[in-house]
């Protein structure tokens, strides 16, 4: 049993219907999370329910909640202290509005608001003005689930959640129940019917069979077992057959369990007798017995149900737009993809607030905002779109099963889909159809794998030109998706490291990456602005063991305005990571514009190098060295991890050693000097000059040596022509 106080503890609990005895000593112990309880019709679930919110009277037993004992409570104490209750039946008043119904049990203040409700449920916000008895089954279902809701309990208690429901809304109100869980700030006892929800939200699923808890298992081998299924639960294959009586024993076996036997009490007299009194008939007396259940041995009598489930459901590939205006074009993409084999979700994401028949329409996406739909639906457009791009990129967050993504539009889309799309992991597809996509796609693309389609024609109905583009980019997702389903398991991977490397540093990369590719996975980065990024962003996430961080020359562009800028950013991931970081000056001697006619105006006297047609490079001076210098420091000085800067003498990229066009060596000891006077050099932090040049193989041979130093590695292997 988990440590601590349970949430809901039930011990040797009896319920009766005349009778009838419902509940046979059922024992249960919650200790967080989403919680699941199946069993047949008439096992005694609802009875459960109904004993622990006082709807039922208690024969005998204790439910206690948080510690504090239920027994004898009326329902309204029972909601009082914090336990939200879904009936079955749903129990709702037929001339209430929706919005009425929530209205008059908001609690304010509370996690859980109208507007939250709205977002979650969008159906409810389109039939908000609509009576209880106007409302279908489903919808009736939804008001029900959030009418407990909307008082913030500790405890929601739900009694067939799902009944009713179209699929789409039970997908719905299954995501809900697995955020809660993550959530952390409701737990729930679920009873539930539908098998599939029940083993989604929780790990592990208590089997109620004939008035008892028969047992509580694994969920997984419960979802995947129809044959168990059958037989205890009388569904799959075979549900018409009866289940065995699991009372039903072998003498050894009811010997075993002889100690656990129901002890019947009887009560000669079941009315307090009076001189008039005559003898009570024995069906009296045996109808009044009540039963008591012994406690098991300590340790396991009481079965927890485990915290909510990690595990991914199946994947589902997203298509993401504004179906206000883009409608055919969606649909469009949808129907390739499931032309090629990809069953794919409709994700709306308009800003108007009108009805939507998408599979996720936009009110359960705003939802996902900070301040909920009202954070969306602002009335503004460059409000809302923004609203909107948050709240989407939240929600494909949240969902954590996605296998592809695609979108198309002009550039509000773009605005729309992208910083969702950026979020999605490293190689799943992500593909953004748009008329932007010939020009700069940085701020779209990011240090994301997002590929862009460029629409040639504007996206504005389906025409000869964007059926071809729109099915062009559908075939290219569905083949990606495809191809990595079907792919073999991956090999053991190595631990990862980045390299950032430019055209000019190219040699010191590749032979640092010959000393360890033998052990690492490296990683190599084009430190063009978004390259850094990218590997900063890996290290963030803990994909990688360590960085070779050999070419900073995106900081020049930063400082300079260079075409390949970091940004504040960069170097944060080292820090905040505490790992071992080995850097160097790769290429702090340029700045990087394209062809010549774009380098600004203030900088013509200056000595510039043409790398190729479209790229030219700015020589640094001393005073922007120095500065860079001291920029660079500074969060050298934040690393709380090994830190190990080299300054290698003999030149700082393929051009900059002597003889070459950038060879300055006032400028080298400028940036040199800065940094020497900027880092705080500790035991662990060191600024190492050396002689070499940074392509030269020693130079090489010391970086790779000091990595596999910090990282507790076999030692480096002697690089070429040493003895």
């Amino acid at each position: 049993m988990a440590e601590g106080t349970p949430i809901l503890e039930i011990r040797d609990l009896n319920v009766y219907y005349g009778q009838s005895h419902a509940l046979q000593g059922v024992n249960m112990a919650l200790h967080g999370g989403v919680h699941s309880l199946v069993g047949r019709n008439g096992m005694g679930k609802t009875t459960l329910c109904k004993a622990i919110m006082g709807l039922e009277p208690v024969a005998s037993g204790t439910i206690a909640f948080h510690g504090q004992v239920l027994n004898g409570r009326s329902p309204a104490d029972v909601a009082r202290m914090g336990i939200g209750y879904v009936p079955q039946g749903r129990r709702l008043w037929r001339s209430l509005s929706v919005h009425e119904h929530l209205r008059l049990v908001e609690k304010r203040g509370g996690a859980w608001t109208i507007e939250r409700i709205y977002g979650t449920f969008p159906r409810l916000a389109e039939r908000r003005s609509n009576l209880g008895s106007q409302l279908s089954g489903g919808e009736q279902q939804m008001l029900a689930i959030s009418r407990a809701l909307l008082l913030n309990p500790r405890l929601l208690l739900m009694d067939e959640p799902t009944e009713g429901l179209a699929p789409v809304i039970v997908q719905q109100v299954e995501d809900m129940l697995i955020r809660l869980g993550e959530e952390g700030d409701i737990d729930v006892l679920m009873i539930e019917q539908n098998i599939g929800v029940a083993c989604a939200v929780a790990s592990d699923v208590a089997i109620m069979v004939n008035g008892r808890i028969n047992r509580v298992m694994d969920s997984a081998r419960l979802a995947s077992d129809r044959d168990l299924q059958q037989a205890l639960l009388g569904v799959g294959r075979h549900a018409h057959d009866e289940t065995p009586d699991p009372a039903v024993r072998t003498d050894a076996e009811t010997a075993d369990a002889a100690p656990e036997a129901l002890t019947r009490v009887y009560i000669s007299n079941p009315v307090i007798p009076t001189r008039w009194s005559r003898a009570v008939p024995v069906h009296v007396i045996e109808s009044a017995a009540r039963t008591v259940t012994p406690l098991a041995p300590a340790g396991g009598e009481i079965k927890p149900l485990a915290q909510v489930r990690t595990r991914g459901r199946a994947g589902r590939v997203l298509v993401a737009g504004t179906l206000d205006t883009k409608g055919a074009e969606l649909r469009f993409l949808r129907d390739m993809l499931k032309d090629q084999g990809v069953e794919a979700v409709l994700v709306d994401l308009s800003t108007s607030g009108k009805p939507s028949g998408a599979d996720v329409p936009p009110h359960a996406v705003a939802g996902l905002h900070p301040r909920g739909v009202a954070g969306v639906f602002t009335g503004d457009r460059g409000t809302a779109v923004a609203g909107m791009a948050l709240a989407f990129e939240r929600w494909i967050t949240a969902q954590g099963d996605i296998e592809g993504a695609i979108s198309a539009g002009g550039s509000g889309a773009a605005a729309l889909a992208s910083p969702a799309f950026r979020a999605l992991p490293l190689g799943v597809p992500k593909v953004l159809i748009s008329t932007i996509a010939s020009g700069n796609t940085g701020p779209y693309v990011g240090a994301s794998d997002m590929l862009m389609l460029n629409a040639v024609a504007d996206i504005q109905g389906l025409n000869v030109i964007t059926r071809d583009v729109l099915g062009n980019g559908a075939r290219a997702l569905a083949g990606m998706v495809s191809a990595r389903r079907a792919a073999p398991p991956p090999a053991p991977d190595k631990p990862a490291i980045g390299l950032t490397m430019f055209g000019v540093t190219t040699p010191a990369v590749q032979q640092v990456s010959g000393l360890l590719e033998a052990d690492y996975d490296c990683l190599v980065f084009h430190a063009t602005g978004t390259g850094g990024r990218s590997m900063e962003n890996l290290l963030a996430e803990g994909k990688l063991t360590g960085v070779i961080d050999l070419t900073t020359t995106e900081v020049c562009d930063m400082i300079a305005g260079g075409v390949f800028p970091a940004d504040e950013t960069r170097f944060e991931a080292a820090i905040t990571s505490a790992r071992p970081y080995i850097g160097s000056c790769g290429a702090l001697d340029m700045v990087n514009f394209g062809a010549r006619d774009t380098v600004p105006e203030r900088y013509r006297d200056r000595l510039f190098y043409e790398h190729n047609p479209q790229v030219t490079l700015m020589r640094t001076t001393p005073e922007e060295c120095a500065e860079i210098g001291r920029w660079i420091g500074e969060k050298l000085n934040r690393m709380t991890g090994p830190v190990r800067f080299y300054l290698p003498e003999g030149g700082i990229s393929a051009i900059a050693g002597p003889g070459q066009p950038f060879y300055d060596p006032a400028a080298d000891a400028a940036l040199f000097g800065a940094l020497e006077a900027a880092v705080q050099q500790t035991g662990t932090r060191h600024l190492i000059r050396v002689p070499h040049h940074i392509n030269d193989p020693e130079f090489a041979a010391l970086v790779a040596g000091e990595f596999r130093s910090l990282h507790g590695s076999a030692p480096a292997p002697r690089a070429a022509g040493q003895g």
